[in-house]
């Protein structure tokens, strides 16, 4: 007869399937399917989203949790078992406030709000999405109101996915953030033609890019035995098993950045999801953290390393060698210092390490109003455009540069912006225990050698997956809690030597 736990890992097993095998229709909705596919996949989706919740909070599921409890109780709090049931409580406590209706409306209304999306930012016309906006912010807010929060409703939101933050400390976080940034990039103005990034705009073969890319992040780690990539509106990685994780990138002929730094942003994502260990497959641990932990992977396999200099050092002559035409004349140190420079720019995914935090400050601003009342659908535009003058100085030219460039907002994905910030705040932190254990670490880059990396992250974070809470594993890994600090003085020091600024 099977236990306590062995039932609870039964039903948990069916519901990842439930999961996975929608997550598969919604990679398939933004990679293959026919245009005419929406309605019906929509209510699919839905259909499969509703079972799946309907399914994890029977009153059976809560009985077992109690039962598998008192089985666990006596067991290492750190064991795979202990872990399980306190996660798996968790999220049960707070899925049994959601009524399974509403996960199936949220369903079938990012269903629906995608291709709106995808159409309103082609026709920059922002009347055709704002209706699926203004939806998915009444959504959220009746999702708040069935978690409960104390505060704001982005409380709510933002616990489900960073458990114990709250919007006022995101706020505090912020706040620290704009102190350092504001000056840096002040001073970096004054500065405008130290950096000259003009070869990166001309004429480079989109599959030779792709192609290019792909080698790069192999060469990481990503393994393609258990991943692909495709083509995607807006990148993104997906999982479906530690054995099936794909992820998805865009490209532009006449920007070489774009792909190639969208393909190592992803790989980020995906190595993680490969590296959670396999005894926790098929239950509510194996995937990422949080996504600030999820994001600190992507940041820093993008930027720690994508953008180093010792990492262009060794892969520099290989790109040349790819693209001599375009890149004749142009050395490893200005390749290094194009990719790097710092100026205000119109799209989060193109920004700069320095300025970056900034898209996601006003996006998290303009989600706290829409959340409050304040902000009405039809208004976000003026109300972006706002922003983007007061944070960064510069106006979107059209709708599709500015409030139509993230894919979130149709994906029913409030309070996830912050998880941006949050990736780079942790992905610095972390870096500063990986230095400090891998002190030869720029040598083996430059030589293409990123197994030690590698390893290093699998042994410490990749294979817990959401055993431990993001702060959980910052004390384990770095013996400290949550600080801006380790990214602060990494892109002082950084740009600092490459704008030639006094210390």
């Amino acid at each position: 007869m099977i236990d306590a736990l062995g039932q609870l890992r039964e039903i948990l097993a069916e519901v990842s399937d439930l999961n996975r095998a929608a997550g598969v229709l919604s990679w398939d909705q933004e990679t293959y399917m026919p245009p005419g596919g929406v309605k019906a996949r929509a209510d699919q989706l839905a259909t499969l989203r509703r079972i799946s919740h309907t399914r994890f909070t029977a009153a059976e599921t809560g009985r077992l949790l109690d039962e598998a409890a008192a089985v666990t109780a006596s067991m290492d709090p750190d064991s795979d078992d202990a872990r399980l049931v306190t996660v798996t409580r968790r999220d049960y406590d707070k899925s049994c406030k959601l009524p399974a209706e509403l996960v199936a409306e949220i369903t079938r209304a990012s269903s629906m709000a995608r291709p709106a999306w995808v159409d309103a930012r082609k026709k920059a016309d922002f009347s055709l999405f704002a209706p699926h906006l203004e939806t998915n912010i009444e959504l959220n807010k009746r999702q708040a109101d069935a978690l409960g929060y104390e505060v704001h409703p982005y409380d709510a939101l933002i616990d489900r996915s960073e458990p114990g933050m709250t919007a006022a400390q995101l706020r505090g976080l912020f706040e620290e953030l704009k102190n350092a940034i504001v000056p840096l990039v002040r001073s970096i103005a004054d500065k405008p033609e130290a950096v000259d990034e003009s070869f990166l705009h001309g004429d480079f073969d989109e599959a030779t890019q792709l192609a290019f890319g792909m080698e790069v992040v192999k060469g990481y780690g990503y393994d393609t035995r258990r991943g692909r990539e495709d083509l995607s509106a807006h990148p993104f990685c997906t999982n479906f098993s530690p054995n099936d994780v794909r992820i998805t990138t865009r490209v532009s002929r006449t920007f070489l950045p774009m792909a190639l730094f969208g393909t190592m942003h992803e790989s980020g994502h995906a190595m993680y999801e490969q590296g959670v260990d396999q005894a926790l497959d098929r239950t509510p641990l194996c995937r990422g953290a949080s996504p600030g932990v999820h994001e600190s992977q992507s940041r820093l396999w993008e930027n720690l390393i994508g953008r180093s200099r010792p990492f262009w050092q060794g892969l520099y002559p290989r790109l040349q060698a790819t693209f001599p035409a375009q890149l004749k004349g142009v050395d490893v140190e200005q390749f290094y210092r194009a990719v790097n420079k710092v100026m205000p720019s119109l799209i989060r995914v193109e920004a700069d390490e320095v300025t970056y935090n900034l898209h996601i400050l006003m996006r998290y601003e303009l989600e706290m109003a829409m959340l409050d009342g304040a902000l009405k659908a039809n208004d976000v535009p003026e109300a972006w455009n706002a922003k983007m003058q007061e944070y960064l100085g510069i106006q979107p030219p059209s709708v599709a540069d500015g409030a139509l460039q993230d894919i979130h907002w149709s994906g029913f994905a409030f309070a996830g912006f912050a998880g941006y910030t949050l990736g780079n705040i942790i992905g610095a932190q972390l870096f500063v225990k990986i230095r400090s254990d891998l002190p030869d670490l720029d040598a083996q880059i430059t030589t293409g050698e990123f197994s030690p990396l590698l390893q290093w992250l699998q042994t410490n974070l990749y294979r817990h997956g959401r055993k431990f809470t993001p702060n959980e594993l910052l004390q384990r890994i770095t013996g400290g809690p949550l600080s801006t600090g380790p990214w602060v003085t990494y892109v002082r020091a950084k740009f600092g030597e490459l704008y030639g600024l006094a210390a």
